[in-house]
């Protein structure tokens, strides 16, 4: 039976099965499972696909039309009581090749439980409520990342993302196939119209656990920028050639991977840099590099800062290649702009941790996440719970069950406000 929230206190006092929400994230992380409690889900791989087939059979047993779209992005949708764009929550399931039980899967299952726990009270929103897990977020396959909300939303086109090929040959185009994956669904904003948009994830910081603060409500995700770089030196003698005479491409990449810690250093702030990939041929003890590939990730949440990190960086490789004379490509995996989420959407998270007994406070995220791309198309906002020793994509990643419960019934009212109850409107 449907409730109006003045003459149901109900409603205010209605709260999400922490046990349901933490037996649901255990479950599915034994796709993919790996010794000592990680998780290992690359996008679109075997892995991928027996999480995909577990999270929309629990969308089908919850009565949710589900709707799988032409990228493979997954959306399950409950109807209000009136006719238009839903309310969505969401995250992603794929994981980095050591990920841990929360990463993204937090959004998506917490989703599905604010579903279960509305409908176990018999409450049905006036807007619709649709619970996604968006292709390819983590990019730790193929590249970019958020692939498939940028899809959705419209700024990647479709075929050039189904032409993508991975770092093991296969392309998303073939591997959505393969997997049972590829959608029928359009994509784009024009065709997917969102009424707001609310992900509830986990810190990925340190931030929270450091200060007790239960819930973050994020006010926007720094700015990316991933490069690759491919060096072309020549092989020889470790033993015979003189170091004034080398052309040294593993030289090359031992000196960007100080000079980014360095730079960000020297930047302060919130800059980062990582070089978290680096392969070097012939991978010899005795013969110098002649083939050098390694990444660089550059993240800020200034838009100016951001770019005179990559500005530098791309300064100092050219000197050094041109001192050392080897040759550098480069090509870029992944570019996004910071992103400010909506302040009435910051605001409303704020007040309702508040309102529900939660210490809370204001803060930017580090990682990106299919909240900044739903962003260009809707209000969007996103809610933060701990983790534990600021740790994630490891398999160590952990996060109280209070506080995911703390965070799920923060997601539940947030998501009630923006969709309303019959005969009444937020």
């Amino acid at each position: 039976m449907n409730r109006d929230a003045r003459r149901a206190p109900g409603a205010i006092g209605l709260r999400i099965d922490g046990a349901r929400l933490l037996a649901r994230l255990r479950e599915l992380g034994r796709r993919g499972a790996l010794e000592g409690g990680g998780v290992c889900r690359l996008a679109l791989t075997d892995a991928d696909r027996e999480g995909r087939d577990l999270v929309t059979g629990w969308m089908r047993e919850l009565g949710l039309e589900v709707r799988i779209d032409a990228i493979g992005n997954v959306v399950g949708t409950r109807a209000g009581t009136e006719a238009g764009a839903p309310v969505m929550m969401g995250s992603h399931i794929d994981t980095v090749r050591t990920g841990g039980l929360y990463d993204g899967n937090l959004g998506v299952l917490a989703g599905l439980e604010v579903v279960e726990t509305l409908a176990a009270a018999g409450i049905r929103t006036r807007r619709p409520l649709a619970v996604a897990f968006f292709t390819n977020e983590e990019g730790a396959r193929f590249a970019p990342d958020m692939m498939g909300s940028l899809v959705f939303q419209g700024d990647l086109p479709l075929e050039a993302a189904l032409a993508t090929r991975g770092i093991d040959g296969a392309t998303v185009g073939g591997e959505l196939e393969r997997i049972g994956y590829a959608g029928a669904a359009p994509v784009g904003a024009a065709v997917n119209p969102v009424h707001a948009y609310v992900e509830l994830h986990v810190e990925q910081g340190p931030v929270l656990e450091l200060e007790g603060v239960a819930i973050g409500a994020v006010e926007g995700v720094q700015g990316i920028s991933w490069t690759e770089f491919t060096v072309t030196g020549t092989s020889n003698h470790a033993g015979t050639t003189p170091t004034r005479l080398r052309h040294d491409a593993g030289f090359l990449a031992g000196s960007v991977i100080r000079f980014a810690r360095e730079l960000a250093l020297e930047l302060g702030g919130d800059q980062v840099a990582t070089v978290g990939f680096l392969e070097l041929g012939p991978n010899l003890v005795n013969v110098i590099p002649n083939h050098a590939r390694f990444t660089v990730d550059l993240r800020n949440t200034d838009a100016e800062t951001l770019r005179e990190a990559e500005a530098r960086l791309f300064t100092f490789v050219d000197e050094l290649a041109a001192a050392e004379g080897v040759r550098v490509g480069r090509r870029t995996l992944a570019r996004f702009e910071p992103v400010a989420f909506a302040p009435e959407m910051v605001a409303r998270v704020e007040r309702i941790a508040a309102a529900l007994g939660h210490s809370v406070r204001r803060l930017p995220s580090g990682a990106g996440h299919d909240a900044q791309i739903l962003a260009r198309m809707c209000p969007a906002g996103m809610i933060f719970v701990p983790s534990a020793g600021g740790i994630s994509h490891n398999i160590r990643e952990h996060t109280e069950p209070g506080d995911l419960e703390a965070g799920a019934n923060v997601l539940l009212h947030t998501v009630l406000e923006l969709a309303g109850l019959p005969s009444q409107s937020f």
